[in-house]
């Protein structure tokens, strides 16, 4: 049995899960609400206030899936209840951002600006011209629009210029040296 899939999900005050026959989960919350279709072979139940998520056979398949589905509903119950929120910080000379309309605007010291899509559903704030937050009720949107927001420039190791998470840490290396 997996040690993840056989735990119960508690669901906070203010959250309902409804469970549909088309093998649907619809979680609402004060937030807003998420909807995800379970796969085969997984059977999800609400009973007052847990959500009991099993398997129904033991393919392997069907195991692999069994926790990461567990993991899935238990983030969609948070994300209604209380959100995601992923922030990043710009560091090099010139490097700033801006939220125009339903994009990002970037200038990372490229020729052209990066103007990226806002999906929706996610919320972005830009203070300071270099620290940017994202917010939203969906992990997977939330972590994936930051990840394709640091890929424009990554940290690089020797002058550590580029978009970084909060607290990120990076490796320093040594330039050149004279002989």
């Amino acid at each position: 049995m997996s040690r993840v899939g056989k735990l119960p999900i508690s669901l906070p005050d203010k959250v309902s899960v409804k469970i549909g026959a088309d093998r649907s989960v619809l979680v609402e919350g004060p937030k807003g609400k998420l909807n995800w279709a379970f796969p085969e072979g997984i059977a999800v139940v609400a009973e007052g206030k847990e959500v009991l998520v099993t398997r129904l056979n033991e393919d392997r398949r069907v195991r692999a899936m069994h926790g990461t589905s567990q993991r899935l509903i238990g983030n969609m119950i948070e994300g209604v209840s209380k959100g995601y929120i992923k922030n990043l910080e710009i560091h090099g000379v010139g490097f700033r951002a801006a939220v125009k309309g339903d994009v990002i605007d970037l200038n990372l010291g490229q020729s052209h600006p990066r103007l990226h899509p806002i999906p929706a559903g996610v919320k972005v704030t830009v203070t300071e011209n270099t620290k940017i937050a994202i917010e939203g009720i969906d992990k997977q949107i939330v972590g994936q629009l930051a990840a394709d927001i640091r890929a424009y420039y990554p940290p690089e190791p020797y002058k550590a210029k580029g978009v970084r998470y909060v607290g990120e840490q990076i490796r320093r290396k040594a330039g050149k040296s004279v002989k």
